[in-house]
């Protein structure tokens, strides 16, 4: 990425839970399409990233990447800062932490 450093935020299990029960963050989805099909985050939209679009993401919504495991969710926001968005977190222990732990999926 030339140089451009990417900001990170980690986010833990309890802190997606309160934002996501409290309304406050758009849990957005990055693994594949099967992947999410097969089980995924209550609240969680589906957002690729092999069809990845910053711009297709809202405005007006405070964004949290989430993955397996917290890789393609890094990715995703080093894609969405190079195209100018500043979203910065993202759940680091992805999908495979929070079946771990036992919370309900969809």
């Amino acid at each position: 990425m030339s140089g451009v450093t990417t900001q990170i935020v980690d986010l833990d299990r309890e802190a997606i839970k309160q934002g996501l029960q409290g309304g406050s963050i758009l849990l957005v989805d990055v693994r594949e399409p099967q992947e999410y099909a097969a089980g995924h985050i209550p609240g969680a939209i589906s957002h690729p990233l092999s069809s990845f679009d910053p711009s297709s993401l809202p405005q007006d919504k405070r964004i949290v990447f989430s993955c397996a495991a917290g890789v393609r969710s890094i990715r995703a926001l080093e894609f969405a800062q190079a195209s100018g968005r500043d979203i910065r977190e993202h759940y680091k222990g992805g999908f495979k932490d929070w079946v771990l732990a036992g919370e309900p999926i969809e």
